[in-house]
């Protein structure tokens, strides 16, 4: 009689018998067997917050094959993912195959591989009920906050709507971040930038006004500003002070879950639910030539930057063979986690090290699994790495008590630089070649200029500093990052323009009534607070039930006040108003946000029940018929675009349509695969096709 194992995901089952012998049988749950019922709370707050936990509804017949199966085997190990969420599956199964709590039958793989699964089934374990019982005081939380308070914003602002303990926090961020750029006054201020060059044939290089007669340069309006080239017109310039160093510059840490999904953002255009889909494809198997089904990262929800010796091991076995034996740091690289990370995963890194991302790509996985694993090994790689070592040079340049300040750096030993560098989201790293200059050396001004300039607001948040956000506050851990922006977004409390996040009038309103009557609930210290509480049930310091109680005494109380002070209440949300008028009565268009998303309406309403979709107009037109060309969605959200016709004129296409028109033909043209892919034309037997590398 065979062993079973039961983990979570399908493409876990075939990576996984890949490695072990007949002797076992692996089988998928497919994620949660049971949950709390959807038609009620399923709480009994009463009885110590009691859940009533029902069997989900279309996973019946699975649940009838498991148990089968189980039945028939010697014995059952439950490897659902080694997180507080998979612990809590593993209870669920146990639960509803009558296991042994006692037995020591849970097993978690941290990486899916030969070694990974080997030491995973090497080292069987009882359940972690602190692990369960912290999962079971989120996921009630979550629902006492949820069942409470939705029905709230029903009747104070419309049906349909939704609050959440994480998520309304984060629109609360995003909302005062909009009130911070609304409310920013610009500030007026000047500088003094210069172009030298050591002699007629010298390299130039910039600087900027430090100092007058020994005071900071802090000018402010133009007058100031004159006033100080007028006194260095026809000044010589020397170098007074020359400063030489040498800087080192460290690797970034291997990734963690949030820096992950910050640097895909930043380097690949990768929202954060993407880049998590496409780790967790990388850490459950892809088909690797020579190798198979072989799970290529470690386990993908992790705040810890720590690392094993064996990886370790492994990486510098590849510098040194790659790089040469300067590339190995003298003594390992060590990063700090934050205070609050978990430490019982490793950081995400490569559990192939020897793998390279080039024999990846040739083994034919996807575009964005290439991408994705490309960037963790690298990380990975270059974190392993010595420092880049820079010499460095500051020069002071003086004239008639005005001094300008010059900075400037060569590579001196490239490091981990020869690899991988973290991408910035400002890079203001001077590159000024220095290296000619000598103090007192008389300089050459090449050019002197007075530059105005404006004090910035802050900028809107995107998902990457968004979950930055969410890491350094302490709100929610690396597995809810994805679903509280997928939330917020789908819920239209908040919406994408380009890469940064906003909030909608919908979003606006409902985080104003929170506010108001809910200060606890988008109170961003409270809630990490609260996640500390449940760090401490997962690390036995604390009861689950002691949790969700201080909790609730004071919600209850919020909510009983809230229904008071809104008795006879209900607050509108705000139509935004167009230019457009209805093509039945002629009234102006106003856009509504409907339980799918924006749309159209008239403002005569109930007079006038007119609605259209929203619609955006590209600037092309269509190849087939030659009307506009729109930019549409698919019910998933996707943006497509597709002719004004539609359904009569079946154009439809990913590619972005531009403003160039085609050589050949005149129709207009289409950017296809990115900025780094080609211009096409779609008019029917034309075929003119250009690379964007030969355009630019």
């Amino acid at each position: 009689m065979a062993k079973l194992i039961i983990v979570e995901s399908p493409t876990k089952v075939k990576t996984i018998k890949r490695y072990l012998s007949g002797e076992y049988e692996v089988i998928a749950s497919r994620g949660h067997l049971r949950d709390l019922p959807k038609s009620k709370l399923g709480v009994d707050i009463e009885n110590n917050f009691e859940p009533q936990y029902i069997n989900i509804k279309d996973k019946e017949q699975l649940i009838k094959d498991i148990k089968k199966k189980a039945k028939k085997c010697e014995g059952v190990y439950l490897a659902s993912d080694p997180d507080r969420e998979g612990e809590a599956i593993a209870w669920h199964l146990a639960q509803l195959l009558d296991l042994d709590l006692n037995e020591e039958n849970r097993v978690a793989f941290k990486e899916l591989t030969a070694s990974g699964i080997k030491a995973g089934m090497e080292a069987p374990r009882r359940i972690d009920m602190n692990l369960v019982d912290a999962q079971q005081a989120r996921r009630i939380l979550d629902r006492i906050v949820g069942y409470k308070l939705s029905p709230f914003l029903w009747r104070k602002i419309r049906r349909g709507l939704s609050a959440g303990r994480v998520q309304s926090v984060a629109v609360k961020m995003i909302c005062d971040r909009e009130r911070e750029i609304e409310g920013f006054e610009p500030r007026e201020y000047w500088s003094v930038d210069a172009k030298f060059a050591s002699g007629e044939n010298g390299k130039s290089f910039a600087a900027k006004l430090e100092s007058v007669d020994g005071e900071k340069a802090e000018l402010e309006s133009k007058a100031q500003t004159d006033e100080i080239l007028k006194r260095l017109n026809g000044a010589s310039f020397s170098v007074s002070t020359l400063k030489k160093s040498v800087r080192r510059k460290s690797p970034a840490a291997p990734f963690t879950t949030s820096t992950l999904q910050q640097e895909a953002s930043r380097r690949l255009s990768f929202q954060a639910r993407r880049t998590m889909s496409v780790a967790q494809e990388l850490y459950e198997g892809v088909e690797i030539k020579g190798l198979g089904l072989t799970g290529l990262i470690s386990y993908m929800r992790t705040d810890s930057t720590r690392i094993s010796d064996e990886a370790r091991a492994q990486a510098y076995e590849y510098i040194k063979n790659r790089y040469g034996e300067d590339y190995i740091p003298q003594t390992p690289n060590k990063y700090k986690s934050k205070g609050s990370a978990q430490d019982a995963h490793e950081a995400i890194r490569p559990s192939h090290p020897e793998l390279t991302p080039d024999e990846v790509k040739a083994s034919g996985v996807t575009s964005d699994q290439y991408k994705l694993y490309r960037l963790i090994w690298e990380r990975f790689m270059s974190s392993q790495m010595a420092k880049c070592l820079m010499d460095t040079i500051s020069a002071d340049i003086e004239a008639d008590g005005c001094v300008f300040k010059a900075t400037g750096y060569s590579v001196k030993f490239d490091g981990f630089t020869a690899l991988y560098e973290e991408t910035k989201d400002y890079d203001g790293e001077p590159k000024n070649d220095l290296s000619q200059l000598k103090k007192g050396m008389e300089l050459k001004l090449k050019e002197l200029a007075g530059n105005q300039h404006f004090t910035q607001p802050p900028p809107r948040y995107t998902e990457a500093t968004l979950v930055k956000a969410f890491e350094e506050t302490g709100i929610g851990r690396p597995s809810t990052y994805v679903p509280t922006i997928t939330t917020i977004l789908s819920r239209n409390y908040v919406e994408r323009d380009g890469k940064q996040l906003k909030p909608t009038s919908l979003g606006e309103v409902t985080n104003q009534v929170m506010s108001e009557h809910f200060d606890k609930i988008v109170d961003v210290k409270f809630t990490a607070n609260m996640e500390t509480d449940l760090d401490k049930v997962e690390s036995g310091k604390m009861k689950w039930t002691d949790t969700l109680s201080q909790f609730y005494t004071s919600f209850e109380d919020e909510l009983e006040e809230a229904e008071k002070a809104m008795e006879g209440k209900r607050v509108k949300v705000p139509d935004e108003q167009t230019d457009q008028v209805c093509d039945e009565c002629g009234k102006p268009m106003v856009i509504k946000i409907g339980r799918y998303g924006k749309f159209m309406a008239c403002s005569g309403f109930p007079d006038c029940t007119f609605t259209k979709p929203m619609v955006e107009e590209t600037g092309g037109t269509c190849p087939y018929c030659g009307k506009k060309v729109l930019l549409k969605k698919s019910k998933k959200g996707k943006k497509y675009y597709g002719c004004e016709d539609n359904p009569d004129c079946r154009f439809m296409t990913w590619d972005v349509p531009l403003e160039d028109k085609c050589p050949n033909c005149g129709s207009t043209l289409f950017r296809k695969g990115g900025k780094n892919g080609r211009l096409v034309c779609h008019k029917e037997g034309c075929g003119y096709e250009k690379d964007l590398s030969e355009s630019e």
